[in-house]
């Protein structure tokens, strides 16, 4: 892969998480009933940055849980054909029936990623609503999916991929595009 551009810096992710977050609490007229819930791995830490940045607006604290979704996945068969899933698990600070959750990841692309995560969710309850939070929509749809709060629309073409780098796990902060 070669590298092409850096798309977001640690400011402009930053700053769209800033903007996301008070998305998030206009839409839902605050925080009461919400669940932020991050898809592993790095959809969990901008759950956790979303979580802050809503304190410090609103002064009050938003939980936050994250979902493993690797048994429900589509290409389990093909992703696991050498070997055994490694199946991390899910944690749910609370129940999700009835709250309005917020699912967050890094990258919306053909949005079975985002199908996997609702096949979990429905396993833990009956949620009152379900919106999604994404940093970058890439596009290319192959079910009918939409983000509620998008930090950055990048179209890009079938050759590109997008790579979200953060310091949680990568020591880095940035979103690339690369040539496949």
């Amino acid at each position: 892969m070669t590298k092409k551009a850096v798309v977001l810096d640690e400011q402009a992710i930053r700053r769209a998480l800033t903007r996301i977050a008070h998305e998030i609490i206009e839409k839902n007229k605050g925080i009461e009933g919400c669940i932020l819930i991050g898809i592993r791995t790095r959809g969990i830490y901008l759950a956790n940055r979303l979580a802050e940045r809503i304190e410090q607006i609103e002064g009050a604290k938003i939980p936050v849980g994250e979902l493993d979704i690797t048994l429900y996945r589509d290409d389990l068969t093909k992703a696991t054909d050498d070997q055994e899933p490694l199946v991390k698990g899910s944690d749910i600070p609370n129940q999700v029936n009835d709250r309005k959750v917020i699912l967050v990841d890094d990258v919306l692309y053909t949005g079975r990623t985002v199908r996997a995560a609702l096949d979990a969710l429905v396993d833990l309850g009956r949620p009152s609503s379900v919106q999604l939070a994404v940093l970058v929509d890439r596009g290319h749809r192959e079910l009918p999916i939409r983000a509620d709060y998008v930090g950055k629309n990048i179209p890009t073409s079938s050759s590109e991929k997008i790579v979200v780098e953060l310091a949680e796990v990568d020591e880095k902060e940035q979103v690339s595009i690369y040539e496949i």
